[in-house]
């Protein structure tokens, strides 16, 4: 794959996956086809350098680079049994690493999974010393992640209607807003999701707003999606009050950043394969 132009990070959050506790994988077999390798064999030497990359680096293997082994149908109609992993995020970095530095997608990953697993290794102190910028893109996984664990939870409890419930939590954190009015407000795109216009300190009240439910709605016996997008509303409000008893910005009357995540994210992209 020669030709990067509308090859973007998304291709790699596409083929992420989400077990069956919520912790996100990647297909080893499908990160072989996004990295631009047609056979196996060359891609399974590249994850054996990687595996040493990460013993080296103290973590346990079994752990980053889980082995499975699952069936497929032949071109012929017959079943046969292949070898495959289910990479952790740290994994594809050390693959990434390890790649055929020639293939200029293999920068794409690299940085991809560099600024992915940055964002989840930052403590207090260096989230302070983070720009702007770099705070938006912080936070915005920390929703990313935060709402997919929440809408399992949710499912789990008998919503169906995502959008209902989804509105339930703005409009308790925004005074009544739901989420196409908070678009209209911001001047959101077609299409834009409204966290990716949104400044650190607006992203944080909604990080708060969705981990908070997560953890009430894990406690909620009974399946009853009304009760579900109650408790969400709920939340949202008691975030809202919150902000307002301790002298805070509302979260509507905060700035909208002049960029979106996705170009702040394209950008970093864009910087780092100059400098590759």
């Amino acid at each position: 794959m020669n030709d990067l132009k509308g090859y973007n990070a998304k291709v790699f959050e596409e083929i992420k996956h989400l077990d069956e506790n919520g912790n996100e994988y990647w297909d080893a077999r499908e990160l072989m086809k996004a990295l631009g390798y047609s056979k196996w064999e060359n891609f399974n030497k590249v994850i054996e350098k990687a595996k040493i990359a990460c013993e080296l680096s103290n973590y346990n293997i079994k752990d980053c680079f889980p082995d499975v082994r699952k069936p497929i149908t032949s071109g012929k109609g017959k079943i046969e049994i292949i070898d495959d992993y289910y990479l952790t995020r740290y994994a594809c970095y050390l693959i990434a690493q390890n790649g055929d530095s020639r293939k200029k997608v293999i920068a794409l990953a690299q940085t991809y999974f560099a600024i992915q697993i940055r964002k989840m290794e930052l403590t207090e102190q260096e989230y302070n010393l983070l720009s702007e910028d770099d705070k938006r893109l912080y936070r915005r996984q920390q929703t990313k992640d935060g709402n997919k664990a929440l809408y399992k939870v949710a499912s789990a409890k008998g919503v169906k209607n995502y959008d209902k419930f989804t509105n339930a939590g703005y409009r308790g954190l925004y005074n009544g807003e739901d989420a196409n009015m908070i678009a209209k407000r911001k001047g959101v795109r077609y299409r834009e999701d409204i966290l990716d216009k949104m400044g650190s300190i607006e992203l944080g009240a909604n990080v708060f707003r969705i981990s908070l439910t997560e953890d009430l709605l894990a406690k909620q016996k009974e399946q009853s999606e009304e009760k579900a997008s109650n408790t969400h509303y709920n939340v949202g409000k008691a975030v809202r009050n919150t902000i307002k008893k301790l002298g805070g910005t509302m979260p509507e009357e905060l700035p909208t950043p002049e960029k979106s995540i996705k170009e702040l994210e394209n950008n970093k992209l864009k910087i780092n394969n100059e400098n590759y």
